[in-house]
């Protein structure tokens, strides 16, 4: 099957002004152009089409999205690391909606209200015992610390920075986890370590990569966190000490 510029523009409310400047930068070529001049597009631009997208969403320019496609020759992995992160956020999600459904109801109903329900989907503190085990007390208390000076904005900033470093990270997934971009993007995790851990050492790094793969309670999974883990390791090697 194929598409016209028009009908595919419309499905994927888009313009046909972009899809042509797509085809201009060499991002979405059409499958072939009519006699007339009009471009047409078979199945696999449409899922091609569909990774664009996806990587805007993400924030990626249209020089980094060519990057990550081209690295990413095998369309139906690259698409499962896109749903794990999206289904990781339709999760996140739905608990926040939930909170929120609750407190509106307790609050109409003149029911107690209970902070765990108010803040499911919020919560920093649900690995307390873990990251004491793991790093000690005084490693939770200082991160404790430094959350509860936060603003709510600043939390909030915080927050989304995280999502935005996992979504790079599934977005570059494909890339080999030494090369440039996928090293800055671990540069981006090691900065948003630092405010919380103070000092973030070779060894701490590397452990925290290794911890993603062992709990994907912590945001990555399958073959996106070995991916993560590979990078943060290689960048511990070549960035830190300790």
């Amino acid at each position: 099957m194929e598409w016209s510029i028009q009908d595919i523009a419309r499905s994927a409310g888009t313009t046909s002004r972009t899809l042509r400047h797509y085809g201009a930068v060499g991002l979405l070529e059409p499958s072939r152009i009519g006699g007339n001049g009009y471009r047409y597009y078979d199945e696999q631009a449409l899922v091609r089409l569909q990774r664009i997208l996806l990587l805007r969403e993400l924030g990626l320019g249209l020089p980094a999205i060519a990057e990550v496609l081209d690295g990413q020759r095998d369309s139906a992995a690259a698409l499962e690391t896109h749903l794990e992160l999206l289904e990781e956020e339709q999760r996140r999600i739905g608990r926040q909606i939930e909170s929120v459904r609750t407190t509106l109801r307790k609050l109409k109903g003149g029911e107690r209200l209970m902070a765990e329900e108010i803040f499911d989907g919020f919560d920093h503190t649900k690995y307390e015992k873990e990251v004491t085990s793991r790093w000690g007390a005084d490693a939770y208390r200082r991160g404790d610390q430094w959350w509860s000076s936060l603003s709510a904005a600043e939390k909030q900033a915080h927050q989304q920075e995280q999502r935005d470093i996992a979504a790079a990270f599934g977005a570059a997934a494909g890339l080999a986890p030494g090369s440039d971009e996928v090293q800055a993007i671990t540069r981006r995790l090691y900065e948003w370590l630092r405010p919380a851990v103070s000092t973030v050492s070779a060894g701490y790094f590397a452990g925290l990569g290794q911890l993603y793969v062992d709990d994907p309670r912590y945001g990555f999974e399958g073959a996106t966190a070995e991916f993560v883990r590979d990078a943060m390791k290689i960048y511990a090697e070549r960035n830190l000490t300790g």
